[in-house]
């Protein structure tokens, strides 16, 4: 099994592959992907969330009314794919253990980059990622098969 990382963890194993993600994250302005949970009965659960890369880490402010809160909670295991390209097929995907921040003393720094791409929230938890394989496809222009992969840790 390997370790859990930080994002600067990821960043300093893999640079280009992390360098790729954060990229795809922030290609709308907003960080921006699909999170999938474990819900209480063992389905998955999957919503979109609006990720943030601050302070060598990869954080999520959650609702506190939304489900993905309990989950986390209760489950940390987490799977975080981004959204599609406009252009190109890229894909970026960090799956892990989400750990609560709130005690961290992080908050108003992550939440002052939060706010500074644009992205707003309130009546939430900050859970911070941590990531133990990472994933980016690399497509040619449309249509393109297969995708060159990088993966970390490398298979």
């Amino acid at each position: 099994m390997t370790a859990l990382v930080r994002w600067s963890g990821l960043e300093d194993a893999a640079p280009e592959l992390a360098a790729a993600g954060r990229e795809l994250l922030y290609q709308f302005g907003p960080g921006l992907g699909y999170l999938a949970t474990v819900r209480n009965d063992g389905a998955p659960r999957l919503h979109p969330v609006c990720p943030v890369v601050a302070l060598g880490g990869l954080y999520l402010f959650i609702g506190n009314h939304s489900p993905k809160v309990h989950d986390l909670s209760r489950d940390g295991r987490y799977s975080l794919h981004t959204f599609p390209c406009r252009d190109v097929d890229d894909e970026f995907c960090v799956s892990g253990t989400a750990v609560n921040a709130e005690a961290a003393g992080v908050r108003e720094a992550v939440y002052a980059a939060y706010v500074a791409t644009g992205a707003t929230t309130s009546d939430d938890t900050l859970f911070e990622l941590l990531i133990d394989r990472a994933l980016h496809a690399k497509y040619e222009a449309r249509p393109s098969w297969p995708p060159v992969y990088r993966r970390w840790p490398a298979s």
